[in-house]
């Protein structure tokens, strides 16, 4: 006797129709060459799209600060400023790309 009861079978077609999605899609990032190493950067160029303004605008306000004395903190406001600038282009990169997915995977089935 079996201590394994069956697998209803409307579960088996949709683990079989999960495995079979995946699968495809393993083999179309093969076939296009995605990698691990073309993940890692587009990781860094998020981070960079972060970074590059935050810079700007800590450069920006150090400069400020030496130039007009005064009782702005312009390196505090203008570093927020390029951090919050970073951010909000990084969200905005992130959401297209995920759109480009949804239709990708809408196009597939």
């Amino acid at each position: 006797m079996s201590d394994r009861s069956p697998t209803p079978q409307p579960e088996l077609q949709s683990l079989s129709r999960n495995v079979g999605t995946q699968e495809t899609r393993k083999l179309k990032a093969q076939q296009a060459g995605t990698h691990v190493w073309q993940g890692l950067g587009m990781l860094g160029l998020i981070g960079w799209s972060v970074c590059l303004p935050t810079l700007l605008g800590a450069g920006l306000g150090v400069w400020l600060d030496k130039r007009h004395l005064g009782t702005h903190a312009w390196t505090l406001a203008l570093l927020v400023t390029g951090l919050c600038l970073g951010c909000a282009n990084a969200g905005h990169w992130i959401s297209q790309q995920q759109s480009a997915i949804r239709r990708e995977q809408e196009d597939e089935g």
